[in-house]
């Protein structure tokens, strides 16, 4: 089972991680970088790079196609929205991670699904035809698409498509691999639960960081 994970300049480091780490311990898994061209590709931070090995024009299949977010997203490379069409053709499922649902929406992938990304991407979301739901993980079972919200939720999807992957034990079983047990010292994860302050900061915090 191929799993492909494609990287583009200024991608968020963690909407790749989190489903990388989950999904290569699904059994039969082979987990594929890949970029316009071979080699490193830096995350939004630019402090960390992810190595891909192989280019998009390399592959013109996968069994699971894991698509992460990032300021990137907004202006990525002319060569990945195309192949994302073409690709998510072949496809067993079709996945998303925050606003890596932006780049599936340019692709048509999303026109007229339920699906969710970052919360302050939905109206980007919704401008390609799909409808946002403020869900942490939005399955789209009979299109084969699965999308997930902000950066952290890219685990709670891979595991989830582990379970339709393998079975819940196996997956269940990933969860413990990697001790994901997550107890948030916070109840400030979403938008409906932090306070306005908070989601004052957030929004000075995302436009610091795109600012870099």
């Amino acid at each position: 089972m191929r799993v492909v994970i494609p990287l583009f300049p200024s991608f968020t480091a963690l909407d790749a991680v989190g489903p990388y780490e989950v999904l290569r311990l699904v059994p039969g898994a082979e987990v594929l970088f890949v970029a316009t061209e071979k080699g490193e590709v830096r995350a939004d931070s630019g402090a960390l790079a992810i190595t891909a090995d192989a280019a998009l024009d390399e592959v013109d299949a996968c069994d699971v196609l894991v698509v992460p977010g990032g300021e990137g997203s907004l202006a990525p490379p002319p060569e990945l929205v195309p192949w994302l069409a073409k690709v998510h053709a072949t496809t067993r499922w079709t996945a998303s991670v925050c606003t890596g649902s932006l780049l599936l929406g340019a692709a048509g992938i999303l026109d007229g699904l339920d699906a969710t990304t970052h919360w302050g991407a939905a109206q980007r979301l919704e401008a390609y035809g799909a409808r946002f739901l403020p869900e942490r993980v939005v399955f789209q079972d009979a299109h084969r698409v699965v999308t997930a919200a902000g950066v952290s939720s890219g685990i709670d999807m891979a595991l989830a498509l582990a379970a339709r992957l393998a079975d819940q034990v196996t997956a269940e079983g990933v969860q413990l691999a990697i001790e994901y047990d997550p107890r948030p010292p916070f109840h400030a994860g979403a938008p409906s639960q932090a306070s306005q302050p908070v989601r004052a900061r957030a929004v000075e915090i995302l436009r610091e960081a795109a600012r870099g």
